[in-house]
């Protein structure tokens, strides 16, 4: 198959001839230093760049803070060689952290440990296309395998990358960078969000022993009532089917299994999440409703017992609660939302048991569970609070799947905008 000669989509302005080199003709690359825990913590001068500064939030790309930086004095006193040659691409050069394939641009002086390569491009490069261009490079192949895969600079000298005239590569670097700018908003956003979803969870529902929230909805006040789940639910019939799946049947019934809410499949349950279909002859007579809500019995772990999830529209097909559920139908005076949201901040510990012996698995009884106490205040603040974490729940889905949209569009870009 002969290889292509120009990228699949180009700005039209360009039509230049790419030119073929090897990395090792268009920078130079240098490895890092030991870097003891007695030098380390520093909070001012130049930074000190481990791997694991990639993780740091605002180094998604480039690499804008370190949690360690050292000064003058100590990089005389160890003799130090900061790299100064900028901008570079960093990325990690051995051990486990290779594997994940990497790289930051750095445009300021810098130091790396030893764990960690940099590659300083020289002036026929465009930062924004020379970090964007390393990104469609799969290091990993070329690592030296051993006890832990490494890198020599001499092995990645040689990798061959094809590359444009420089006013080429600005109009691609600028692209990029404004879809890896992009991303990160949406990813700021998308955190920020579940921070704060997190915190209102925790302050919107009382504490222990506490009959009233932290944190209250304008316009609402008094204390909230206490009840059990027996006193405010009807128990739904759950079925022990199965889970002989047939994918590609068209009629028959699905069912929800407790492997599903836990995987967060069937958190908001409605038409379009992917509920497996049942092959049985039995004749089944209660089918979830809206408003129902449904939980796991079963879990690894103590704080996967009564794992839930809702019913949150009308549902069109008869679905069924399925192996290892509990089911309830809350009664009038309770919005279903409201309770889903709340249970999510619950512990069932206490009502819990351990299956079997040896074994690390959880479960808890449906007696045990409708015994479970709560407070509720009237139906008007349920609501409001339901409709609360329901509109954050659509801001996190929404940024989400912009996220995924972006990613995906950006995957397809490295693909087709290089050779």
């Amino acid at each position: 198959m002969m290889k292509q000669s120009n990228p699949r989509i180009r700005f039209k302005e360009f039509n230049n001839k790419w030119g073929n080199y090897k990395l090792g003709q268009l920078g130079s690359f240098k490895s890092g230093i030991g870097f003891p825990d007695s030098q380390q913590g520093g909070t001012e001068g130049i930074p000190f760049f481990k791997v694991s500064d990639m993780n740091n939030i605002g180094n998604e790309t480039e690499m804008r803070n370190a949690n360690n930086y050292v000064t003058q004095e100590q990089i005389v006193k160890n003799s130090w060689n900061v790299v100064k040659d900028t901008p570079a691409i960093i990325f990690a050069k051995v051990g486990a952290a290779l594997m994940l394939n990497r790289k930051r641009l750095v445009t300021k002086t810098f130091l790396i440990d030893n764990n960690t390569m940099s590659y300083s491009l020289n002036k026929s490069w465009d930062k924004d296309f020379g970090l964007t261009l390393f990104q469609t490079i799969y290091l990993p192949k070329y690592a030296q395998i051993g006890a832990l895969p490494s890198y020599n600079a001499s092995d990645i000298a040689t990798i061959k990358v094809n590359v444009p005239n420089i006013q080429e590569q600005s109009a691609i670097g600028t692209l990029f960078r404004t879809l890896d700018d992009l991303l990160a908003s949406y990813k700021d956003n998308l955190a920020n969000y579940q921070s704060l979803k997190a915190t209102m969870l925790s302050k919107m529902f009382p504490k222990a022993g506490q009959t009233v929230p932290e944190i209250r909805l304008d316009g609402f006040e008094g204390e909230w009532e206490k009840t059990t789940l027996e006193k405010s639910t009807d128990r739904v019939k759950s079925y022990s089917l199965s889970r002989d799946v047939e994918t590609n049947q068209d009629t028959g019934l699905k069912y929800i299994h407790y492997g599903d809410i836990h995987l967060g499949k069937v958190s908001m349950i409605d038409d379009g999440n992917s509920i497996p279909y049942i092959k049985t002859d039995t004749k089944l007579s209660e089918f979830l409703q809206q408003g129902d809500l449904i939980f796991a019995d079963a879990s690894e772990d103590y704080k996967g017992i009564a794992e839930v999830a809702v019913v949150v529209d009308a549902l069109s097909e008869k679905i069924v609660a399925g192996l290892h559920t509990i089911a309830v139908r809350p009664q009038s005076i309770f919005d279903s939302i409201f309770l889903y949201f709340m249970f999510k901040t619950q512990t069932f510990r206490k009502y819990g048991y351990k299956v079997g012996t040896g074994m690390k698995v959880f479960g808890i009884s449906p007696s045990n569970l409708m015994k479970y106490e709560f407070y509720y205040p009237d139906k008007k603040e349920q609501q409001a609070i339901g409709f609360y974490f329901s509109n954050l729940d659509n801001l996190i889905n929404s940024h989400q799947e912009k996220i995924s949209q972006l990613e995906t569009l950006k995957k397809k870009l490295l693909q087709d905008m290089f050779i």
